[in-house]
């Protein structure tokens, strides 16, 4: 149970139909209020009629017994005066609640068309007539009508007879086809509502599950991918252009990242294994030599050996560090100072500031240090006869450091190439002479982490230009 209500499809469905639920619910009720309304409205217009029918005979003088009263199982008419005194009643009526006075028996009284004091008047006291008054308000009662008992909806109208005394008129209108159209929509509702979730958690089930398909496809992929360390597998796309869609492409360029990232650290640590084979290797066949013969001892070979097991040591350290993320220190640091730090010692290098004073950039000064080092130990290996550093600014955005030698220069075809680890163009020449083939690409790897760029031309005495560009402090 848990592990199907813990699916998105099944929480969509639960969601939506909880959703719809609240909405049919609301509108139902909102349904059966208005149809109330509606029909009790109606109610009111049928008893203010049949109220006004009455009023009317009362104010044009027709006496109480004589009054033309609607029949009782459709509008139950109860006359009262002032002191509730029923004057007149609707023929059948048994019993009344609502109206204020529950008696239905007629009190006799005097009849509207002539005082009893005056029955010997002449023609112009029964030309008087009465007034007709406004429905005061309605109120909701019973009627027993032949010994049935219904609710019905009474009007309150007032009039005044011909004698000048006001009456009060109660005039009802049956409820009953209000309470059964309730009634039959409720129970529709109550029919309907069930029907119309099911078949909405049906549809959304349907839905969902054709909408997460490709999710599904993905996830088993995925999952196959883990178990078989195969990187170079990918998930399937859908031809559609939905979230789903992207999730597959981003998905895809990850596994790509991450199979190159994967290749890269392969190649890097057999690589690395090779180049530290060599020194090794040297170094212990030199003091084996020694163990055995220690007068045959080459010092001067195994102390070089070593410096260069040193160095190869620190810039896979330092690579290392690069490839984790490692975020350069925000120092100040004065180019020029910098360079002419790193030239000194070395006998062809000239170093020149380009427009005065040195630039000062933000990041480490032990890895600047570095590239320069890097740059110049390349430029003076390749170098006929000098190396020259010439440091300056590109407008107030970028400080420029240029190392250009005067030697055979870098083909345009391998100026990107040189930047990768572990690539040496001249692979006759013979490891003593030549690098491992790091130093360019950890001078580019810094670069790039101190926003800058660093790249190879071609130099105007027709040897190798290295340009390096960073942002100024």
């Amino acid at each position: 149970m848990r592990r199907v209500f813990g699916s998105v499809r099944a929480r969509a469905t639960l969601a939506a139909t909880l959703v719809v639920a609240v909405a049919l619910v609301a509108a139902g009720v909102a349904v059966l209020l208005s149809l109330r309304g509606n029909l009790e409205s109606r109610a009111d217009s049928e008893a203010d009629g049949a109220a006004r029918q009455v009023t009317s005979q009362i104010a044009a003088g027709t006496p109480y017994a004589d009054l033309d009263l609607p029949d009782a199982d459709d509008n139950p008419v109860q006359v009262v005066d002032e002191d509730g005194r029923v004057l007149a009643v609707s023929e059948g009526l048994e019993a009344i609640t609502g109206t204020g006075v529950s008696a239905v028996t007629p009190a006799g009284g005097p009849s509207p068309g002539r005082d009893d004091d005056e029955e010997d008047r002449d023609d112009e006291s029964d030309s008087r007539r009465g007034e007709l008054g406004e429905v005061d308000g309605h109120a909701n009662g019973t009627a027993t009508v032949d010994g049935e008992r219904a609710e019905y909806r009474f009007a309150e109208a007032e009039a005044t007879d011909s004698r000048g005394e006001t009456v009060v008129v109660h005039a009802g209108a049956s409820l009953e086809a209000q309470q059964d159209a309730v009634r039959t929509a409720a129970t529709v509702l109550l029919i309907g509502f069930p029907v119309l979730l099911g078949v909405v958690a049906g549809v959304t089930w349907l839905v969902t599950r054709r909408a997460l398909r490709p999710v599904e496809g993905i996830r088993r992929e995925m999952a196959e991918i883990t178990a078989s360390e195969d990187l170079s597998r990918r998930v399937p796309e859908p031809g559609t252009h939905d979230e789903v869609a992207r999730l597959a492409r981003t998905t895809n360029e990850t596994l790509a990242a991450l199979e190159t990232s994967v290749e890269r650290q392969r190649r890097f640590v057999a690589d690395a294994s090779h180049e530290l084979r060599s020194p090794i290797a040297s170094l212990r066949t030199q003091l084996e030599v020694a163990a055995a013969h220690p007068g045959l001892l080459d010092l001067d070979g195994a102390v070089e050996d070593t410096v260069r097991l040193q160095r190869l040591a620190a810039d896979l350290l330092l690579l290392a560090r690069l490839d984790a993320g490692e975020r350069p220190a925000g120092t100040r640091v004065d180019l020029v100072a910098l360079a002419r730090e790193e030239a000194a010692g070395r006998d062809r290098v000239t170093v020149e500031a380009d427009g005065g004073g040195g630039p000062e950039v933000a990041g480490s000064r032990g890895q600047l240090g570095r590239v320069l080092a890097n740059l110049l130990d390349n430029a003076e290996r390749h170098a006929r006869s000098s190396v020259t550093v010439t440091v300056g600014r590109d407008g107030d955005r970028a400080a420029v450091v240029r190392v250009a030698d005067d030697g055979a220069g870098v083909p345009e075809a391998d100026r990107e190439r040189i930047f990768e680890r572990f690539v040496r163009l001249d692979d006759a020449r013979s490891r003593d002479e030549g690098g491992a083939g790091l130093g360019l690409a950890i001078a580019r790897d810094v670069a790039v982490r101190h926003g800058g760029t660093l790249t190879a031309h071609a130099a105007p005495t027709g040897g190798a230009l290295f340009e390096l560009r960073l942002p100024l402090a």
